[in-house]
C-alpha cells in the first residue's frame, strides 16, 4: 500500500492506473503515425501532447467512475468487460463533446478513431496482464500474524475473499502463549525458533501485531529485533485501516484514537473544503437544474402533494439543520414515527423508486451545501431520534459528527444503505476512518467512485 495525502492506495492499482493513463496518452500518437505516417505535424495542428493528455484524463476519469479501479472489484472477467465497455463509451461521449466545445482539440476523425481503437486493444491486454501477475507469489507482500486468538481471528472473519487480501499473502497466526487459541488449526504456526529467526526464514516483510490481551504476554524483546531488522510491524487496527479502509470498532480503544495520525482540524483545512463544497456544487447545480425542474413536476404531478421533504438532520458538532430532498415517499409516510427504508419499501411512490436508484431525490440537498450546514463529502446526516439512540449503544458513534455531513461520502460508496443498527456499525466504521483521513483527495475520489455507485445502483432503497 501507498499512502497518498492520508489515504490508502494498493501498489497494484497504482501501477495498473499509471499504465492505463501512459497507453492511453500514447494510443494518440500511435492514432496520428497510423493514420498520416509521421508524427512531426504540431506546425500544421499545434501541439500534441496537450490533446494526448485530456485524452488519458479522461479516460482515467471514466475507468474511475466505473469501478474499474476499486480495490476490492468482485464482478469477475466478464463483469470487468462490461465496466471497460461502459468506461469506454462514457469516455467517447465526453471527448466528442469536448470536441465541440474545444474545437482545436480535435485532430480528425480518423485520428480519434484509430487513437480509439489502439487505447481499447492496449488498455485490456494491460488488464489482462495485470490480472495474471497481481496473484503471483513475487508480487504479494508476506504478512505473519502475531496471535491467534479473538483478535486475530477477525482477519479470518472480516478478509476471507481473494479480492480482500490482493496484494499480500498471510503465511500464518503464531501462537501466543496463554492466549486462548480461535484460529483454526491449520493457519496456527507453532515456530521452534525465535521469531526474527523464523521471519528471515519465510522471507516476512510485516508483522501484525493481533494479541487479544497484550498486559499478559507481550514479546517487546523479539518485536524489537524484528523491527529493528527492518521487517515492518504494525498493530491490528491500523492493518484493517490500511487493507479494508475502515477503523475497526470491535478493537477500538481510546488510545489509539488519541496517538494515530489524523482526525485534524484547521482553518486551512476548512476554508480548503469549503470551496471546493461551493465550487463543485456550483458546477453540478448547472447541468443538472433541467433534471431537478422535471423531477420537481413528476413529483407534483404524482399525487399533488407537496414538492419536497424537509426533515432535520444533525451536522457538524450536533448542530440540526433541515435538510431538503425531493419527497419520494407518500405523505403519510411516517404516520407512525420515524423509521429507516426498508427494501422495497411499499411508502416509496413509484417516481420516488427511480429517484432513489438514481440518487435525485438528494439533489435539492446542494442548496444545503452552497448554505453551509452539509458538505459534499462526508458521513451521511442523520435524525436526531437515531443519533441519540445510536450514541448510547454504540461506541463512538458521535465522533461522525465532528464534521459536515455529506451528500455523498466513503461510506455512502463502500456500503450499501442501513437499515438496521448492525448496518450502522458497518457504515460507522468507513465513517471514522473519513473523519481521521480526511484530504480533498480522498473527496474527488470519492466524488469519482459516487457516479459507479449511481449507475449501479448500489444500496439505493
Amino acid at each position: 500500500m501507498i499512502r497518498i495525502f492520508k489515504h490508502y492506495i494498493p501498489k497494484s492499482l497504482l501501477l495498473l492506473s499509471s499504465s492505463e493513463l501512459a497507453v492511453s496518452a500514447i494510443s494518440l500518437y500511435a492514432g496520428m503515425f497510423i493514420r498520416f505516417g509521421q508524427l512531426n505535424v504540431e506546425d500544421d495542428i499545434g501541439p500534441i501532447w496537450t490533446r494526448a493528455l485530456v485524452f488519458a484524463l479522461v479516460v482515467f476519469s471514466s475507468f474511475t467512475a466505473m469501478g474499474l479501479y476499486q480495490r476490492h472489484l468482485r464482478d469477475g472477467l466478464r463483469g470487468m468487460f462490461f465496466r471497460l465497455a461502459v468506461a469506454f463509451g462514457v469516455a467517447f461521449v465526453i471527448m466528442s463533446i469536448l470536441f465541440y466545445i474545444f474545437p482545436d482539440l480535435l485532430l480528425g476523425r480518423g485520428v480519434f478513431g484509430w487513437a480509439f481503437g489502439v487505447a481499447v486493444a492496449g488498455i485490456v491486454l494491460a488488464r489482462l496482464l495485470f490480472i495474471k501477475l497481481v496473484h503471483r507469489e513475487s508480487w504479494q507482500k508476506h504478512i505473519l500474524i502475531l496471535g491467534a486468538g479473538e483478535k486475530a481471528n477477525l482477519i479470518e472473519r472480516r478478509l476471507k475473499r481473494k479480492t480482500d487480501r490482493r496484494g499480500f499473502n498471510i503465511l500464518g497466526y503464531v501462537v501466543v502463549d496463554g492466549e486462548p487459541q480461535e484460529v483454526k488449526e491449520h493457519l496456527v504456526i507453532r515456530p521452534d525458533m525465535s521469531l526474527l529467526e523464523y521471519c528471515r526464514q519465510r522471507d516476512v516483510d510485516e508483522l501484525v501485531v493481533a494479541i487479544t490481551d497484550r498486559r499478559k504476554q507481550f514479546p517487546v524483546d523479539e518485536l524489537l529485533d524484528c523491527k529493528l531488522s527492518g521487517i515492518e510491524v504494525v498493530d491490528l487496527q491500523t492493518f484493517f485501516e490500511r487493507q479494508a479502509g475502515r477503523v475497526l470498532l470491535d478493537i477500538l480503544n481510546p488510545s489509539w484514537l488519541i496517538f494515530s495520525d489524523g482526525f485534524s482540524q484547521g482553518n486551512m483545512r476548512a476554508i480548503v473544503k469549503r470551496s471546493f463544497d461551493i465550487l463543485a456544487s456550483i458546477c453540478l447545480l448547472i447541468p443538472v437544474s433541467p433534471i431537478m425542474l422535471a423531477a420537481a413536476l413528476l413529483v407534483k404531478l404524482g399525487d399533488g402533494g407537496p414538492v419536497f421533504y424537509k426533515q432535520v438532520r444533525v451536522g457538524q458538532n450536533w448542530k440540526l439543520f433541515q435538510v431538503a430532498k425531493f419527497r419520494s415517499m407518500r405523505t403519510d409516510a411516517e404516520k407512525n414515527g420515524a423509521q429507516f427504508a426498508a427494501k422495497d419499501d411499499d411508502r416509496v411512490t413509484k417516481i420516488g423508486k427511480f429517484m432513489r436508484k438514481t440518487r435525485i431525490d438528494e439533489l435539492p440537498q446542494l442548496f444545503n451545501v452552497l448554505r453551509g450546514d452539509m458538505s459534499f463529502v462526508g458521513p451521511r446526516p442523520e435524525r436526531p431520534q437515531f443519533v441519540e439512540q445510536f450514541s448510547q449503544s454504540i461506541p463512538h458513534y458521535s465522533e461522525r459528527h465532528r464534521v459536515k455531513p455529506g451528500v455523498t461520502g466513503w461510506a455512502q460508496i463502500c456500503y450499501p444503505y442501513g437499515s438496521d443498527e448492525k448496518d450502522t456499525i458497518e457504515k460507522l466504521q468507513f465513517d471514522l476512518y473519513y473523519v481521521k483521513n480526511y484530504s480533498l483527495f480522498l473527496d474527488l475520489t470519492v466524488l469519482f467512485q459516487t457516479a459507479e455507485v449511481i449507475l449501479w445502483g448500489k444500496g439505493a432503497r
